[in-house]
Formats: structure tokens, C-alpha cells, sequence
């Protein structure tokens, strides 16, 4: 079902990277900028994912032997240093999410430019390397942000849903790997509700949340796709549903026939494979339009 699939590491059947995108209350700060630090119910929530779920993610990735990717804003990098430092010493990468979650596609170009420069530097400080990816905050990418990412040097992208598998952006500064992943493997829909945040879906069973994560993972396994969920401490960290998670990695492991590794491996293998001719992938060229698009009456 997949007309060309990339070749995976060791013979692997599919890809996989849980990518957690640790928000923590920045959420909170940037819906609600006036009132924000008031709203206690909600900040522990929110805090509940670097406070409590990190640690004991990461312990299970450590019982597991793998390694993943955290997508973190780079506010929480300096608001949450302990959370931080458990990630780097269980050797996961730490990628770029922004500064306080802004959305890039609702700024102007010199301030879309300001924040992912600011982001940079704070994990330049706190892991003493440039970040290779990016994930826009909301999947909010803009029209300039291939440019501006290319121009950086960061090597992949992940924020779009433009495919099963790896493909690559190319746009008039360069050339990214996009790392695609899509709404339906993304948590909130599944565990997030809350007023403060204006988000009231019906919370679903711990189980049940879980099904469609699961789902999409035997279509990957079985056509050779990529499994990227997009998820977040606070939400899928909590117990029951960690426990879920921990339980699935452990006999997919046991199965067989994947490839867990972070964003930064699986874009360099990406590359790898291209520049060897081992496989040809599809490129999309950015901004998909220049322009607005408007239909006139003939």
C-alpha cells in the first residue's frame, strides 16, 4: 500500500518514535497572557508532565533500552531544568518546539525569526548542541518556516502530514526531511479536556484512547511506514495510561521487526539511504502557494 517504501535499518519492518512534545503550563501563558499565572487547576495539570510523568517515562525507556525524542519549548527548557537533565541523561534528544509554544504562522516574519532563534540558543545552553529538528507548535508551519529552518541547519521537520513515510521539503533555502506524522496519532483528541485551554472532547478509557495508536503502529509494521505519535507528558504520561504505553513497547519490542530511534537517527538514515541511491523519495517544494489563492467569476 505503500508504492515505494524506504529500506529500514536491519531489515526493520517500520520506523517508530514516540515524540512527546513537553508544553507544560506554557500553554497556560500564551492562551490566557493576562490571568494565566491565576488559573492554579490548570498549571498542575500541566506541570503534572514534567514534574511527574517525565521521570517515570523515562525510567521506562531505560527498562526498555530505547531511545526517543522530546519536542520542548524552550521556556519549559529553563522553567523545568530537572525534567530536562533526566532526559539528556537517559541520552534523548532534545528538539526545538519554540519558545512559549507561539504559533508561527500568526507571526510576522522578523518575530517568527526572533523566537526560533531565541529557542536555539536556550538548547545550545542546556544540551551543548544546535537542535536538529523542529516540530511547530500546534503544527502551525508557515510559508517562511522551511526557509527559516533550512537557513539554521536544522536537518528535519515535524510538523506536517503529508505522507506515511519520509519525504523531503525543499524550498528555495535548502532541503529539510520531514518527519510526518498526523492528527490521528495525536493525544488530545483522546485524553485532553480542559476549560482553561478551550478543549472539551470526551475523555476516553485509558484503553480505549490507546486503540488508535495501536492501530496505525500494525498498518506501519505491516507496509513499512513510519509510527510517530505526538503526545504529551501531562496526557499520555499519566499512570494508567503510561502504563498502556510501557506494556505496547515492551511486546513490540518482543515481536520484532521495528526500529525505535529518535527523530535526529531516522532523518539521518533518511539521508543516508538518499544520497546512497538506496531509495528515491517524494519531495515537496515550499510554500505550497506564494500567495493567497482567490477564484474569480468568469
Amino acid at each position: 500500500m505503500i508504492s515505494n517504501p524506504i529500506p529500514w535499518p536491519g531489515g526493520a519492518k517500520c520506523a517508530a518514535c514516540i515524540t512527546f512534545d513537553m508544553d507544560a503550563d506554557s500553554l497556560i501563558h500564551l492562551a490566557h497572557p493576562n490571568d494565566g499565572h491565576s488559573r492554579t487547576a490548570a498549571i498542575s495539570m500541566l506541570r503534572y508532565g514534567p514534574e511527574i510523568a517525565i521521570p517515570r517515562i523515562v525510567e521506562s525507556y531505560r527498562q526498555l533500552g530505547i531511545r526517543q525524542t522530546f519536542f520542548i519549548p524552550a521556556w519549559c527548557i529553563e522553567q523545568y531544568p530537572r525534567a530536562v537533565e533526566a532526559i539528556l541523561e537517559g541520552g534523548h534528544e532534545i528538539a526545538h518546539h519554540g519558545f512559549l509554544h507561539e504559533h508561527p504562522r500568526e507571526l510576522s516574519a522578523d518575530e517568527e525569526a526572533h523566537w526560533l532563534d531565541r529557542g536555539i540558543e536556550v538548547i545550545v545552553e542546556a544540551t551543548g548542541k544546535r537542535p536538529r529538528g523542529w516540530r511547530a507548535p500546534l503544527y502551525n508551519f508557515s510559508h517562511r518556516s522551511a526557509d527559516l529552518l533550512a537557513e539554521r541547519g536544522f536537518v528535519y521537520d515535524a510538523s506536517l502530514m503529508g505522507d506515511d513515510q519520509p519525504y523531503l521539503l525543499q524550498s528555495a533555502a535548502g532541503q529539510l526531511v520531514e518527519l510526518p506524522s498526523h492528527w490521528g496519532m495525536d493525544d488530545w483528541p483522546q485524553y485532553v479536556q480542559s476549560m482553561d485551554l478551550d478543549y472539551m472532547m470526551p475523555i476516553r478509557a485509558p484503553q480505549e484512547g490507546f486503540k488508535i495508536f495501536s492501530q496505525e503502529y500494525e498498518a506501519a509494521w505491516r507496509h513499512g511506514g513510519l509510527w510517530i505519535p505526538v503526545v504529551h507528558p501531562f496526557a499520555t504520561g499519566r499512570l494508567a495510561r503510561w502504563e498502556i504505553m510501557h506494556r505496547f513497547i515492551e511486546e513490540a519490542l518482543e515481536r520484532g521487526g521495528v526500529w525505535f530511534a529518535p527523530m535526529e537517527e531516522i532523518a539521518a538514515h533518511v539521508q543516508d539511504v538518499v544520497q546512497s541511491g538506496a531509495w528515491s523519495p517524494r519531495v515537496d517544494k515550499l510554500p505550497h502557494y506564494p500567495e493567497p489563492v482567490q477564484v474569480r467569476r468568469t
